[in-house]
């Protein structure tokens, strides 16, 4: 209806042969949806936009617009407010249109190709493979996927990776704890550092491993701390937790030798495997899960930063090579290469990020934790340094999600391993509660994980709500089956008319902003929108089907309401299935 209503208005504009705007007549016409129904049903602000440079009081161009309006057996009547808006009240054969129209399309109604100019390369999650994803890391993962849900409704090019970081020093202490783990397995002993892994997750593989390999690669409490630096067991108390976990690991390097990969690659395979299964368990999948050992292939870390060099956007202080990357929007410079020939994580980052470009994005999309704010700007400056946009870089921040159990805070460290896992709270509250919680507030609010809430039963738990008005349609649907009433859906279009009641006609009136909501939450990434238009489609049928009978005696107007309900039916299961969250038949 917006598009008529858009094609009316250029036909007028057109038809005042106006030389300033016919040079203009490719501007886009803006057509919204009016906020109270006194003024009509649709609104357009064109007169006020293009007023100043016709040189017209807007009152006075809206007026000529009117006139000049084609006819149209969609359009009831015009009215002028305001400063100049033009309000458009349809006839209400022309907004019961969009029940057949959903009918027509079903699923399909709705996608668009507003977004299809974009090729998207989008980044969520990736959490360090060195233990589970806990509730933490599952806001990322519901935001993102329903995002990226969202983003190819409306027509964009959409790639989607897991970054796998299994290349730096946190892989390093993880592979480290597990070899650890083993040998107290065997009996050795040693206090086990505090800057280590800690989970029960790091006893189970380094079990595994003393199955597969028995006592094969234990050492000695001697060579295993020889010149290791002295672990920080209190605070302030004259040790360095850093210094001595980094020294455990150079000390397990040298006495395993080419066997320090098998406790490595246990590890990394054994969490990452979990990872996956966990994702997967929580309607989350990739396109591609992008190793970071990948960017040493070919040397192309070094190679990018080489580049950088040959531009003149580097320099060497302190035996380190360093980034300008002030020059380009930073707050200070960064090393790219260490003293040691070692490249730093932002270099793996640079190049990451580069190969995305090169891979084809015109946008590349980060969904970043809160803590990451000091990440953007570096990765834009880098990108800036290779002559590419840096508002082609797009960082997300997702807020933390904190968990209360009842009124006590959960507390969650993947360290020590003192958390919840996703796995976990998928099997407490499910997976669809969840979702939709992490879902239903915008990425950057903060945001307090009732699980009681998520797991009751009731209207204030707004998944809950919204199911059950599913469950609710195809309970009445079931019930014609019952009573052997055969649904008559033509018929019912063709007496669309009947819908009189302020249920009906709100019930409606939402529907036919589906496609509008759908659109606004791909053009400002913000699937939340999907979550709180589905709660008022819920809470409108929820009314009407207090309010009415549906399967009453006259057919016309029962096969009328029919097709209503089923049309809400089909948008509650559109946007459930944007956000990942089942529609059930019964609850």
């Amino acid at each position: 209806m917006k598009t008529h209503i858009q094609n009316l208005i250029q036909q007028a504009l057109k038809s005042l042969n106006n030389e300033q705007i016919n040079n203009i007549l490719e501007l886009t016409i803006n057509i919204e949806h009016a906020r109270d129904k006194k003024f009509g049903d649709f609104a357009s602000n064109i007169a006020m936009v293009l007023a100043k440079q016709v040189k017209m009081n807007p009152r006075e161009l809206a007026t000529i617009i009117i006139e000049n309006l084609p006819k149209s057996d969609k359009i009831a009547k015009v009215e002028i407010a305001g400063p100049g808006f033009i309000n458009f009240y349809l006839t209400p054969t022309a907004l019961n249109s969009v029940i057949e129209e959903i009918l027509k399309q079903k699923e399909n109604y709705g996608l668009n190709q507003s977004l299809a100019d974009l090729k998207i390369h989008m980044e969520y999650v990736s959490a360090n493979p060195t233990g589970p994803l806990h509730v933490g890391h599952g806001r990322s993962a519901a935001f993102g996927s329903a995002l990226a849900n969202v983003l190819k409704a409306n027509g964009a090019h959409l790639h989607t990776e897991y970054y796998v970081n299994d290349a730096g020093r946190q892989m390093d202490i993880l592979a480290t704890s597990v070899w650890l783990r083993y040998l107290e397995l065997h009996g050795v002993e040693f206090r086990f550092p505090s800057n280590a892994y800690k989970g029960d997750y790091v006893i189970d593989i380094a079990v595994n491993l003393k199955e597969k390999y028995a006592a094969e690669y234990v050492s000695t409490p001697d060579l295993l701390l020889k010149n290791v630096p002295t672990d920080e067991i209190i605070p302030d108390d004259g040790g360095d937790k850093e210094a001595h976990i980094d020294g455990l690991i150079a000390n397990a390097k040298s006495i395993l030798g080419n066997a320090y990969s098998i406790f490595f690659n246990a590890a990394l395979d054994d969490i990452l495997a979990g990872i996956q299964h966990d994702l997967a368990e929580f309607e989350v999948r990739y396109d591609q899960w992008f190793s970071e050992k990948s960017l040493f292939n070919d040397d192309y870390i070094y190679k990018t930063i080489d580049k950088l060099t040959q531009k003149g956007h580097t320099y060497e202080k302190d035996g380190n090579l360093w980034f300008k990357a002030s020059e380009f929007g930073d707050e200070k410079d960064r090393v790219v290469i260490r003293k040691n020939g070692a490249p730093t994580y932002f270099a793996s980052d640079i190049s990451y990020h580069l190969n995305k470009f090169e891979r084809g994005a015109n946008l590349v999309i980060d969904v970043l934790g809160a803590d990451h704010h000091g990440y953007a700007p570096r990765v834009k400056a880098a990108m800036k340094a290779f002559d590419i946009d840096p508002d082609k870089v797009m960082p997300l921040f997702v807020q933390f999600a904190i968990l209360y159990r009842g009124d006590e805070r959960v507390q969650m460290s993947t360290r020590s391993g003192s958390f919840v896992t996703l796995h976990d709270l998928q099997q407490e509250v499910g997976k669809d509660a969840a979702r939709y919680f992490y879902i239903m507030r915008k990425n950057e609010q903060h945001l307090d994980f009732d699980l009681e809430l998520a797991k009751s039963q009731s209207s204030d738990n707004p998944v809950y709500y919204i199911q059950y008005a599913h469950a609710r349609i195809c309970s009445v649907l079931r019930q014609l089956q019952e009573k052997a009433i055969k649904i008559d859906v033509q018929n019912g279009l063709n007496h669309t008319d009947l819908l009189q009641e302020q249920q009906e006609r709100a019930l409606i009136e939402l529907l036919d902003k589906y496609q509008d909501t759908l659109k606004s939450a791909g053009l400002h990434y913000e699937p939340h929108q999907i979550c709180h238009y589905l709660r008022d489609l819920a809470n409108a049928l929820h009314t009407y089907y207090n309010a009415h009978q549906f399967i009453v005696e006259e057919a016309d107007l029962r096969d009328a309401r029919i097709v209503l309900i089923l049309t809400t039916q089909q948008i509650l299961q559109n946007g459930l299935n944007l956000l990942g969250i089942s529609a059930p038949e019964a609850m």
